[in-house]
Formats: structure tokens, C-alpha cells, sequence
């Protein structure tokens, strides 16, 4: 069987930036959840709207292939702040069922990671420069 890496890089776009929509829409009616931490956390509540940013925009430009490195970049930050505000108590935690408590976070970022270093592929739109 021949390999195909780019449409492996377009499923591991959709698969990554198809998930992660479903946490930004349901965040489009409510951030109280998010103010109230960043709240606890001393931090200003305007930050709460990089949510949006993390978890709806990143995203689609991941998902469409455009500035896919830049938009990953960007995804795996706002992954890791996500652990760093919500969930920096469960980072060594084991699941009832034997696993990370945070290990889906983790594939989220670290597939972020992974079109970081490889880009779009070829089933993609294209920018003209290197952060495509």
C-alpha cells in the first residue's frame, strides 16, 4: 500500500481542528466559567476571550490549511494555558481507567505540534509564505 502523508496531514487537521471546534461553539454562549478562574487566578477577565481565539479561529484556519504552523503555534499555547488555569492539578493524575487524566488535552497539543513542524500538506490552502 502506498503511503499518502498529505492526506494523513488533512485527516490529522480535521480530526485535530474538527474536535476542538465543538469546545469553541459551546463556549460562544458562556465564558463566566473561564472569568471566574482567571479571576481566582489574579489575571484579567479579557484574556477569557482568547478562548475564541484557541479554540474557534486557530482551528478553522487549521482545518482550511491556511497559516496552518502559525495557527498550530498558536493552538498549542492556548492548550497549554488551558492546563496551566484549568487543570494544573490533574497533570500527574491517573484516570479510573489507567490513563492521563489530561491525556486528551495532551494529543490536542501535541497534535498542534505535529502540524507545527509539518505544515498543511498539499490538500490545503496555501499562503505565500513559510507559516503555511
Amino acid at each position: 500500500m502506498k503511503k499518502d502523508i498529505d492526506f494523513g496531514l488533512l485527516l490529522l487537521r480535521v480530526v485535530i481542528g474538527g474536535l476542538m471546534l465543538f469546545h469553541g461553539v459551546a463556549k460562544l454562549s458562556n465564558l463566566d466559567g473561564i472569568k471566574n478562574m482567571l479571576t481566582e487566578a489574579g489575571l484579567p477577565t479579557i484574556i477569557a476571550y482568547g478562548v475564541y481565539i484557541t479554540e474557534l479561529i486557530a482551528p478553522v484556519l487549521i482545518i482550511m490549511g491556511f497559516k496552518t504552523r502559525l495557527a498550530s503555534l498558536i493552538f498549542f499555547f492556548g492548550i497549554l494555558a488551558a492546563l496551566a488555569l484549568a487543570h494544573s492539578e490533574h497533570l500527574f493524575a491517573i484516570s479510573k481507567t489507567g490513563g492521563l487524566e489530561i491525556e486528551l488535552l495532551l494529543l490536542y497539543a501535541f497534535g498542534g505540534m505535529v502540524l507545527f513542524f509539518t505544515g498543511s500538506g498539499r490538500y490545503a490552502v496555501t499562503s505565500s509564505n513559510n507559516w503555511d
